[in-house]
Order: structure tokens, then C-alpha cells, then sequence
């Protein structure tokens, strides 16, 4: 595993990076918020009540993004977070929330 020290808007976010055979499990995550890769489920995240958006077809943080988000957590939509949003913006909603 790998991990990035990010910087999205003026906020820090630190990046997590996991190698699998076939693919990379991406995460981007804050004090409060959460944005990963197409691995992920929602389930966990709203049984926990955590802010978790997804987006799929990364590769990279740089990706994430840039990348719509396809899914979101209760708690993530409770912050104004939205499908076809950019990761970006949903990371940055969720975080100063």
C-alpha cells in the first residue's frame, strides 16, 4: 500500500492507494470525508453514518478528481453531495460540512 499527502481547495486529504492482480483500490479521505474507487460499497458506510461518495474509471487521485461521482452515502447526500458531481467538489462539500 501506498499512501499521498493531498491538498484539494486549501484542505488537506490524504490519499490511499492498494495494488491488487487487476486493479488499484483507490481512497481519498479527511477528518470527515470519504471518496473511493468503484471497489467500494455504500452499505458499511450508511450503516456507519460516514460520508462516503464513489466514483468509477480511475486510475489515479488526479482521476478521483476530476472523475463524476456515481454514488453517494446518506450522510454525503445530507451534505449536498449529488451523483454527477466531481469528486472534487464532493470531497470539498463533504469535508466543510
Amino acid at each position: 500500500m501506498t499512501s499521498e499527502l493531498l491538498e484539494v481547495g486549501g484542505v488537506p486529504f490524504s490519499g490511499a492507494k492498494l495494488e491488487t492482480e487487476h486493479a488499484s483500490i483507490l481512497l481519498i479521505r479527511g477528518k470527515k470525508a470519504h471518496l473511493g474507487c468503484g471497489y467500494f460499497s455504500l452499505a458499511p458506510a450508511d450503516r456507519l453514518g460516514d460520508r462516503f461518495a464513489i466514483v468509477t474509471g480511475v486510475k489515479c487521485f488526479a482521476d478521483m478528481l476530476q472523475a463524476r461521482v456515481a454514488a453517494v452515502s446518506a450522510a454525503a447526500a445530507a451534505c449536498g453531495v449529488a451523483e454527477g458531481m466531481t469528486g472534487r467538489d464532493a470531497l470539498l462539500l463533504m469535508e466543510r460540512a
